[in-house]
């Protein structure tokens, strides 16, 4: 970094201090009351942080140039500006979306697919990262795409909203923590594949059980009203 330009060296140090900040709060909206005001204003702090993320950490990947961290970058910021958004849209007609979320989430999709091609045919221009950037391509791919299908044609749950909103918070924060894995701490443990997959061996079955617990909930719910109604 001593050659790096001095726009390079602000960057890093905005990007380090949000990035710290984003993996303080991020646990703050977890484990604080649903709806409530604190979870609501630590969820907006994240968003912010993530932002500025985002922001920095896509010149930066650029200028290097790494091509799979600027891809990801968009991945991760997409995934806190949508888990926001839905709770905006959740009560409007139809799917809801104004030029904005199609801007975010087309460019979602269309960097999950550059991430995914080039994955396989050019692996150079994403730092040879294989089977990962054609994982992360993927799993960019189905959110944005499912996403961008719900915007012509509202989900049948009426929950999709809640399910949608933590599922992309969460989605966000791997992306975040695999970031940092994979630029500081191969100092210590080497380019082993592990630093890309641990958060993702974390966070995804945290998403997948956290879906299940709340349908689990709402089918509960939905039977108790049903016997009370008859």
């Amino acid at each position: 970094m001593t050659g790096d330009p001095i726009w390079m060296k602000s960057l890093l140090t905005v990007h380090v201090t949000v990035g710290f900040g984003a993996f303080v709060v991020a646990p703050m909206a977890l484990i604080t009351a649903k709806g409530g005001k604190q979870h609501k204003r630590w969820g907006m702090v994240y968003l912010w942080c993530m932002g500025l993320v985002a922001a920095t950490a896509l010149p930066m990947a650029l200028f290097r140039p790494v091509l799979f961290l600027a891809l990801v970058a968009v991945l991760s910021f997409y995934l806190a500006f949508t888990g926001y958004r839905v709770l905006k849209l959740r009560h409007v007609a139809g799917g809801g979306a104004r030029l904005l979320d199609w801007v975010v989430t087309g460019a979602c999709f269309i960097s999950s697919v550059a991430l995914l091609v080039l994955a396989v045919l050019r692996p150079a221009l994403v730092q040879h990262m294989g089977i990962v950037a054609i994982l992360f391509g993927a799993l960019g791919m189905r959110a944005s795409g499912t996403h961008l299908l719900s915007f012509v044609r509202k989900p049948a749950d009426k929950m999709f909203w809640l399910y949608r909103h933590f599922q992309h918070f969460i989605g966000s924060y791997i992306a975040a923590w695999t970031a940092f894995s994979t630029v500081t701490l191969p100092r210590l443990f080497g380019h082993a594949m592990w630093l890309w997959l641990w958060p993702s061996a974390i966070g995804v079955p945290a998403i997948l059980l956290t879906t299940a617990y709340y349908k689990r909930k709402f089918a509960a719910r939905g039977r108790v009203e049903i016997t009370a109604a008859v």
